[in-house]
């Protein structure tokens, strides 16, 4: 069945590169008619987009859903906040965690799970400017080791 798959829309490719992502968890998303369907086109970017928790609720910022193509004058707005659906004891456990120093939620990607649209939250950590190098430095070793091995 394909109901099952996920259908990756979006991903935040820079998160793995500017944080350590230490865990993560899926919620649902508030939309409108209009930004399902520019989803479903692939329209969307993560860059720069956080999700913060007020009033005990999660809400994700800064995601750039661009306007639906077919839409009319009642098209969303690409960069309004939306409501993340997650229970109470997730977002008191995702808001104790990032009480502790220097931990933020980023979303990481935006997919469609059985009809539904989905966005993987990571708990991150930032990384200073020597460990981006350094793990930059590590995937090139692993390249040049696996081009040796095909030979």
């Amino acid at each position: 069945m394909l109901m099952n798959m996920e259908q990756v829309v979006a991903t935040n490719r820079k998160a793995y590169h500017d944080y350590h992502i230490t865990e993560t968890c899926e919620a649902g998303m508030s939309l409108l008619g209009t930004e399902v369907k520019s989803l479903r086109e692939g329209k969307a970017n993560l860059k720069e987009s956080y999700v913060i928790i007020k009033n005990g609720e999660a809400f994700l910022l800064n995601c750039h859903i661009s306007p639906y193509s077919h839409g009319n004058i009642q098209n969303h707005d690409p960069l309004r906040t939306r409501k993340l659906l997650l229970h109470k004891r997730e977002i008191s456990k995702l808001l104790g965690k990032t009480k502790e120093k220097g931990l933020t939620m980023i979303p990481l990607k935006i997919y469609f799970k059985g009809g539904k649209a989905k966005t993987e939250i990571g708990l991150a950590r930032g990384k200073r400017q020597y460990e981006k190098r350094a793990s930059i430095k590590e995937k090139e070793a692993k390249r040049e080791i696996e081009r040796h091995m095909k030979r």
